[in-house]
């Protein structure tokens, strides 16, 4: 489990949840590129909304779109959880899943 960890950035960060005033950040948070961008886009999975239950009960999925705000190529996420709500399986459809350390050095390079 650690690879998931450092490849999706694990729980979400204190500055995401401070700049918001909610408090402790529930979120997972997952780093995708679309094809033909050099724009990485972070995505939010709320744990306790986002994700959807399957018809036998022994797991969660979750599929999200994600667009930028400079390369407006689309990317679908699709996500499934065992049932303790672990990351078991990822796709991407028009992008690539890459880690935080990417979508880091993107926002860094972008202001």
């Amino acid at each position: 489990m650690g690879f998931f960890k450092k490849l999706f950035g694990g729980a979400g960060s204190k500055a995401a949840s401070g700049s918001r005033g909610f408090g402790d950040d529930r979120g997972m948070y997952f780093y995708v590129q679309p094809k033909g961008c050099d724009e990485v886009i972070r995505v939010r999975v709320d744990p306790m909304n986002d994700m959807s239950e399957s018809d036998d009960g022994s797991s969660f999925f979750v599929r999200k779109g994600a667009v930028g705000m400079k390369c407006f190529n689309k990317a679908e996420i699709e996500l499934t959880f065992n049932a303790s709500k672990q990351l078991v399986d990822s796709h991407v459809t028009g992008g690539a899943l890459v880690d935080e350390a990417a979508w880091q050095a993107w926002t860094r390079a972008s202001t």
